[in-house]
């Protein structure tokens, strides 16, 4: 079965003025897309076809660069739209398990969101910030270039990803220029803490232990 092009949860100009709808509309139909589809034309007549993105990314380092950059963009891309909501945005809730694993890992929220600033900004070129759960379920910061991320057995720092930012500059150059530290900064308007700590829950069977 082929990979598909999700729909958004919501419509172009729902960020807004955090994310404009024309970069929106532009990096879903067209860059998402493009990942997708070239995707599908990179697994097509092999063995990879029926599985899982998660079980391609977790033995990339096996396949061809096709697989791993457009694997990558897939993957990142439904995990981004998701992790973003009109009605996201502040801190979460406080009696959450994200919001407790923020504290006992970063000492506050604020350390949590200078620490993921540093990441996004510091990530040189094209790539992505993460907050992932590791193996011992904490939770830890790091980027990635181009379209790799901690699922990948190639990845500097595994992990399962619960929180990504986009900083290529397709992703905000329309609205921003150059100016990656202000939307870092406008995208913390928009995080859907939901999902985040749905994720979360999910990739840690600890978290009732909180």
């Amino acid at each position: 079965m082929a990979f598909t092009l999700p729909d958004l949860p919501y419509a172009y100009d729902a960020l807004e003025p955090n994310i404009d709808a024309r970069t929106m509309e532009i990096h879903h139909t067209k860059h998402h897309a493009a990942y997708t589809t070239n995707l599908n034309n990179a697994i097509a007549g092999t063995d990879l076809e029926g599985k899982k993105i998660e079980e391609i990314l977790a033995q990339v380092s096996k396949y061809s660069a096709a697989v791993r950059n457009n694997g990558g963009g897939f993957y990142n891309h439904n995990l981004f739209w998701e992790i973003m909501s009109p009605n996201g945005g502040g801190e979460p809730g406080a009696q959450t398990n994200i919001s407790r694993a923020i504290s006992r890992d970063f000492g506050s929220f604020e350390n949590f969101k200078k620490e993921f600033s540093t990441a996004a900004m510091t990530r040189f070129g094209s790539g992505w910030a993460w907050l992932c759960v590791d193996g011992a379920d904490k939770i830890f910061i790091t980027s990635s270039a181009n379209q790799d991320n901690p699922l990948m057995d190639l990845a500097d720092k595994k992990g399962t990803p619960i929180l990504g930012l986009d900083v290529w500059e397709h992703a905000y150059y329309l609205n921003y220029q150059n100016r990656r530290a202000d939307y870092v900064e406008s995208f913390f308007n928009v995080i859907n803490w939901q999902e985040v700590t749905r994720r979360y829950n999910d990739a840690n069977p600890g978290a009732s232990n909180l």
